[in-house]
């Protein structure tokens, strides 16, 4: 699962070059929403960057982690790939509303609750696969997990569904693609372990 995240500069500015380089153009009011991204961790009930699509473009904007969960006593951060299609909650938004949500790196607690850091190897921010659902306050996402691959397993059985950047757009604007993305093995990442304890939301 994936419970806490971290963004920077630096994944503000790959969001920039992102947009530019699928919108094939400059959106204006899309890129100027990434400048408010701040340095930091991002956990469930926090507002985060996420990349969302209309009408063949792809856009960023501001979402609240967590949808409400039954009576909204219980904040909803994550949906299992292999059944979000089933469950009532999730179905609609995950066919209609989907979204990326970008990261310079996520963390990860083993069963001693030791913290182990996941990052790509071969870019600056890694892409997550979600979707988001509509309330009063606004627009509010999860994200979705998968089986941990052979870089995860070590320290946990699911970790985050990571699109590649060319899954991007499918991901978001191409819904033939939704179940073929959700059965996908996501690439390896690089594992950092430095035990610092971190209080778990």
């Amino acid at each position: 699962m994936c419970g806490r995240y971290y963004v920077d500069d630096g994944t503000a500015r790959e969001i920039e070059k992102l947009i530019v380089q699928i919108n094939g153009k400059r959106e204006q009011e899309s890129v100027k929403a990434a400048d408010g991204i701040a340095a930091g961790d991002i956990w469930p009930g926090r507002d985060a960057l996420v990349l969302s699509g209309k009408s063949g473009v792809v856009l960023c904007g501001w979402q609240k982690w967590g949808l409400c969960g039954f009576e909204r006593k219980k904040l909803i951060f994550n949906a299992r790939c292999e059944s979000a299609l089933e469950k009532s909650l999730f179905r609609d938004s995950i066919r209609h509303r989907r979204i990326v949500v970008p990261a310079a790196r996520f963390y990860e607690w083993n069963a001693a609750k030791e913290k182990n850091t996941f990052r790509r190897k071969d870019m600056p921010v890694l892409f997550m696969a979600g979707f988001c659902r509509r309330y009063e306050d606004g627009e509010h996402f999860v994200i979705l997990t998968t089986a941990a691959n052979a870089s995860m397993q070590p320290v946990h059985d699911r970790m985050p569904l990571i699109l590649d950047r060319e899954e991007i757009v499918q991901w978001l604007q191409d819904d033939t693609k939704i179940e073929t993305i959700l059965h996908k093995i996501p690439c390896l990442l690089e594992r950092r372990s430095d035990y610092e304890q971190m209080r778990l939301f």
